[in-house]
Formats: structure tokens, C-alpha cells, sequence
């Protein structure tokens, strides 16, 4: 098998930018990090695996919260960086981004972490 036939899903994966605002009167502003509007790489082909997917449940009120840990292979040269948003073209779902590991020139995989909300590591 191929990687192009294993590249069967489509992400968009927004970089995290980091901005810090002066409040005024000459103090130092705090940093705040946010994701773009618009996705930085649109329709990227890749691979959620599901057969390592680690996902829990909690019980909690008026909602149930959702954690798990996914594996996303991507073609090499794919610009994915640590705390990357990555949202699921086909559910929807969003994670986000843990270290990209280089498998030998080959390919890149990277874990996605997803949480109650969509936030840094």
C-alpha cells in the first residue's frame, strides 16, 4: 500500500499566532494566543487513525465531555508546527497539534489531543 492510497480523510490545520497588546499608560502587554479566521493550509490530505485512538468520557452537567488522543499521518513537507489547530474536514471535530515527528524522510505523524474546548497544550 501506498501513502497516497493510506491518505484517505482531509484536514485544515490553522497555525496558532501569538500577539501581545499594550494595555497603555507604557506597561508591557501580556501575550494572548489565537487561531486565524481562515485555515493556513485548506483540504490537506491525511489519515486519522483510529485503531490507537484513546477516548474518554466524562460525565458531567448539562453535557458529556470528550477527550481523546488521535495519530494524523500527513504527506512529508506538510507545514505542521506544535499547538496547530486541526479541525476534521469530514466531522468537524477540532484538535489540537502535539510535536510532529519526520518517519525517516518518509511521511510525518503527529498526536492530536482534543479537550473539552480548543486550546494550547
Amino acid at each position: 500500500m501506498s501513502l497516497e492510497a493510506l491518505l484517505d480523510h482531509t484536514c485544515d490545520i490553522y497555525h496558532i499566532t501569538k500577539e501581545g497588546k499594550s494595555p497603555g499608560y507604557g506597561l508591557a502587554g501580556s501575550p494572548s494566543f489565537n487561531y486565524p479566521d481562515e485555515p493556513d493550509i485548506k483540504g490537506q490530505r491525511c489519515h486519522f487513525g483510529v485503531k490507537n485512538a484513546v477516548v474518554t468520557v466524562t460525565q458531567t452537567a448539562p453535557a458529556n465531555i470528550m477527550d481523546a488522543k488521535k495519530k494524523l499521518t500527513l504527506p512529508i513537507g506538510t507545514d505542521v508546527r506544535l499547538n496547530d489547530k486541526i479541525v476534521d474536514c469530514d466531522t468537524g471535530l477540532e484538535y489540537t497539534a502535539e510535536q510532529p515527528v519526520n518517519v525517516r524522510g518518509h511521511h510525518l505523524f503527529v498526536y492530536l489531543k482534543r479537550k473539552n474546548g480548543q486550546e494550547a497544550l
